[in-house]
């Protein structure tokens, strides 16, 4: 390493914040861009600890001692080449992952760990401002041609990595624009949408073509891109929302989390939202029922549109402020397991924990009031050992409220449509079946949430490198 002491000189230090009062007003970053001296100190912290547990936790695989090294040492365009070779979108993964490489750090054993993302995102920027991110086309072409559906982190992922290869790749997305959940389902304030359009730009220009407003098995046959094209892979994402099946859920002011985030990132394109299906949280009191990154993304973005006042359930107890047992170093803890709290939880609202939804009501078909029972986990089962959730006698609560978000999770793939005429087989869980990225249909690969359940945008990523190399193979 560059700097052996840089970890004992330095202390972590994350770019600065606009202040809630500021930010809450628009849907701008968050965060605002570090300094190089910042950022070249950041990356002196890296130890050279022998064993890069960092890399292990990161599902890319990232090298990221190498390029926390050449940051500290001023090679920025050598950083971004080797974040590259295994990183096709770091603009992305510096802004939105969780970061599981820090929760591997070494030196987050006894002290903070390297802020590995926001080194990421600075390198990945400055590539861009530099000029060095420039259109690569492959050299010659194999002949054979591949479809891609769905364009989000996985399809982009897969589509980069087999043009690369050679091979023609088409991209069919059914919305009007591309992007699948970076796009729709994650806000501005996290993710600006020129990032993903400056990145598409590049894709396009190095030979992928696109096609929107193309439904995969509604308003295309499946079976016509499966005798069109020499490999499909099935990239639509786990799209089947948790619903919440209790008492007054049919009243109007109930609606799964997604919707109100897409019509958000609409209208932040200007795209006008229909009136009767409109979703606001403008002078509301609003719930949002579960605490992962949408009901997160939920949060922020009733704040900014003016929310009466937020609340903010989730089902589980409380976890804990530090490491349990259960997840060690370098293991990343569940939500459930480590408390973590967003930039969206420091603009304010109630937050609650143990708290189980068992019925709406209202009047005129119209939500009114959210009914509620405090639940905690029972003694363990004696065959099992696992402990249910129980409900808290006296612990009934009634709370006025216009709008309930559910943010509760996700189901798997959408079975309707080109899963059905497909004729794929699932797992257990729900997801397209797979031996490695292979569906039971020769020719027909899956990656990404479609074939691994609900995940993070670095995982999809990986799943769509992944999945790419695979169907290479597969055409040669």
């Amino acid at each position: 390493m560059g700097k052996i002491t840089g970890f004992m000189e330095h202390e972590r230090k994350t770019p600065p914040k606009r202040s809630v009062e500021e930010r809450v007003q628009d849907y701008l970053e968050v965060y605002r861009n570090p300094s190089e001296e910042d950022t070249r100190a950041q990356g002196a912290r890296c130890m050279d600890c022998g064993i890069p547990f960092c890399q292990e936790g990161c599902p890319l695989g990232n090298i990221i001692p190498d390029w926390n090294d050449l940051v500290y040492r001023g090679k920025w365009e050598d950083a971004l080449a080797r974040l590259h070779r295994t990183n096709n979108f770091p603009e992305f993964t510096g802004r939105i992952c969780p970061a599981p490489c820090e929760s591997a750090c070494v030196l987050g054993i006894n002290d903070d760990p390297v802020t590995i993302e926001f080194i990421e995102k600075t390198i990945a920027e400055r590539g861009f401002a530099e000029g060095w991110v420039v259109p690569r086309p492959p050299a010659r072409r194999s002949g054979k041609r591949v479809a891609v559906i769905g364009s989000g982190p996985a399809g982009l992922a897969g589509a980069a990595q087999l043009n690369q290869a050679g091979h023609t790749v088409t991209v069919f997305e059914k919305k009007d624009r591309l992007g699948g959940l970076l796009r729709y389902g994650i806000p501005d304030f996290k993710l600006e949408k020129w990032v993903i359009d400056r990145r598409l730009e590049i894709l396009q220009a190095e030979g992928i073509e696109f096609r929107t407003g193309v439904h995969v098995g509604v308003t295309v046959s499946a079976r016509e891109l499966r005798d069109e094209f020499d490999a499909l892979l099935l990239a639509s994402g786990a799209e089947a929302p948790r619903d919440l099946p209790v008492p007054g859920r049919e009243l109007t002011g109930v609606h799964f989390a997604m919707d109100f985030l897409e019509q958000q990132n609409r209208r932040g394109v200007g795209e006008t939202v229909d009136e009767a299906s409109s979703i606001l949280a403008t002078g509301k009191n609003v719930v949002v029922l579960g605490g992962g990154d949408t009901g997160s993304d939920c949060i922020g973005t009733s704040h900014r549109q003016g929310v009466k006042h937020l609340y903010n359930f989730e089902l589980l107890e409380k976890p804990p402020e530090t490491r349990s047992e259960e997840t060690p170093w370098p293991l990343h803890p569940l939500p459930s397991q480590i408390l973590r709290s967003s930039t969206s939880h420091e603009e304010g609202g109630d937050r609650d924990w143990g708290v189980s939804t068992t019925r709406l009501s209202g009047s005129h078909g119209r939500l009114e009031k959210l009914h509620t029972v405090r639940v905690r986990f029972g003694e363990p089962d004696p065959a099992s050992g696992r402990r249910k959730l129980e409900e808290v006698p006296g612990s009934e609560s009634t709370l006025d409220v216009d709008v309930v978000l559910l943010a509760m999770g996700f189901l798997g793939p959408v079975r309707e449509g080109m899963l059905e005429e497909l004729e794929v087989e699932f797992s257990q869980r729900g997801n397209v079946a797979t031996q490695g990225y292979a569906s039971s249909i020769p020719g027909v690969f899956a990656a990404g949430d479609m074939r691994r359940g609900q995940s993070l945008v670095v995982w999809a990523i990986d799943e769509g490198r992944q999945a790419a190399a695979e169907i290479d193979r597969y055409l040669r």
